[in-house]
């Protein structure tokens, strides 16, 4: 008997621009879907679903976020710029406009719902630091592949 497994690969690609437009950084990493995406995904395969679908992106300060991240920096939850599909590939986009999301970053997640520091996060991930100045804007796309 042959057994398929549904699960999704997320990658996260994280660009940080400087004030003229030019890349300064750029980080791709993986990241893990936590209990709530997962939830979230089958929630949406039924007639009526019931749980809300991901709109935001919000960025941190610390590691090890299961629910929230560690430490959010406030004012940071931004709607997407951008959520497209194409076959079984979502991709996710938010620019932090300078100002946003300002300092030390070294986590992101994706939420259901737009007020900071509330669950549900359905994607969570750490990154090496990146220190993004009040005049810095940051790109990051998240993309969900069904497989």
């Amino acid at each position: 008997m042959q057994k398929e497994n549904l699960f999704g690969k997320v990658n996260v690609r994280l660009e940080l621009f400087d004030q003229y437009g030019n890349l300064r950084e750029m980080q791709e990493i993986h990241n893990a879907v936590q209990t709530a995406g997962k939830n979230g995904i089958a929630d949406q395969i039924i007639a009526s679903p019931t749980l809300s679908k991901p709109g935001w992106c919000e960025v941190g300060t610390s590691t090890g976020g299961t629910t929230l991240l560690a430490a959010y920096v406030s004012g940071s939850r931004t709607a997407f710029t951008t959520k497209t599909r194409s076959n079984n590939v979502v991709t996710m986009v938010t620019d932090f406009a300078a100002g946003v999301g300002t300092g030390t970053l070294t986590e992101a997640g994706i939420f259901d719902v737009a007020t900071q520091n509330t669950v549900n996060m359905w994607c969570y991930a750490t990154f090496t630091a990146i220190t993004k100045g009040a005049s810095d804007t940051l790109k990051i796309t998240w993309t969900l592949t069904i497989n």
